[in-house]
């Protein structure tokens, strides 16, 4: 449940013109939203067949312009290109004296801040850097998903108030992130979100390859456990084997890796070091059987069995 109230009408933005550079998953969902608040979307500008598309689903009749076009018509400019493409942007829109003063200048970029719109601010515009801590999939329900969506918020003091005021307006929880730690902030986000993915769709590839007919059934009600339990328990929520030390079993998996799905192994192996570090750090892999284990990981398959034996039958589902 939010903790954030709210702002008080004089602290809420008035209500803006809105203009999406850069129509990819996210800009158009966030347009919607401050849609919802009262805004007006009035420009949006995107290149692929597939942007165009999202445009038109999300922001219908809102016309497709050229990204200085989107300047010129809006007073809040949504920027939602990929980061490597965001500081050209800026400086090219600076240059050709696109941004004009007073302009609020709204980037979406995890890894910067708000100093990257630095050539945008000496031209007068408000810069803003506002990351919603969130996957898109380009559809309507994106728009829904940003209720109680935490945003990293990093913008100039005298803006902070008319940043966060956004940010609630789109149903999200603003987060202040000091500008020198936005690309720390940015990749802890990405090592659990967008590793997550991968992961998940290795396992159901490799339960398939076991002959599991529904390994989306069978991975959510687990899946869905384990991260409520980090959530609420971070370490202490550790199970498996390589948290009890089962070196036999670890090194039966890797040699199934091998076999079956050879470029899973190097993920394995540096997910079981990094899982056994914490393990021991936290007290839940006993010192006595972490050299067997760590032997396994260093090696290969040529570890011992181990406390858990090779058959992997003992408290596996732990």
């Amino acid at each position: 449940m939010s903790t954030f109230q709210q702002p008080d009408p004089k602290d809420r933005p008035a209500r803006l013109t809105v203009g999406v550079v850069g129509a990819g998953r996210v800009g158009p969902a966030l347009a919607a939203s401050l849609q919802l608040a009262g805004h007006r979307p009035v420009a949006v500008s995107g290149v692929s067949d597939a942007s165009r598309r999202r445009a038109a689903e999300l922001l219908p009749d809102v016309p497709l312009v050229s990204p200085a076009d989107v300047l010129q018509r809006a007073e809040l400019v949504l920027l939602t290109v990929p980061d490597d493409a965001l500081p050209g942007l800026v400086e090219g829109l600076a240059d050709t004296g696109a941004v004009r003063p007073g302009q609020l200048l709204v980037h979406t970029s995890g890894r910067y801040g708000a100093k990257v719109l630095d050539p945008a601010l000496r031209a007068g515009a408000l810069p803003l850097a506002l990351h919603p801590a969130m996957t898109f999939t380009g559809t309507p329900v994106d728009v829904q998903r940003l209720a109680g969506c935490s945003f990293g918020v990093t913008a100039p003091v005298e803006l902070r108030l008319a940043a966060e005021a956004l940010v609630i307006e789109m149903g999200g929880e603003p987060e202040w992130i000091a500008e020198e730690n936005r690309p720390l902030y940015h990749a802890a986000l990405a090592l659990g979100a967008n590793h997550l993915v991968t992961l998940v769709a290795q396992s159901m590839e490799l339960l398939r390859t076991a002959g599991v007919s529904a390994p989306d059934h069978m991975l959510g009600p687990l899946l869905g456990a384990a991260l409520d339990n980090a959530l609420r328990s971070g370490d202490a929520a550790l199970t498996g084997p390589v948290a009890r030390g089962d070196a036999g079993t670890v090194a039966a998996h890797v040699a199934e890796l091998r076999e079956h799905a050879p470029q899973t192994v190097a993920g394995y192996l540096a997910m079981a070091r990094a899982t056994a570090d914490r393990a021991l750090a936290h007290g839940l892999l006993k010192p006595e059987l972490a050299e067997d284990l760590l032997g396994v990981l260093a090696g290969g398959t040529n570890g011992t069995t181990g406390a858990g034996g090779t058959d992997g039958t003992e408290g596996n589902a732990r």
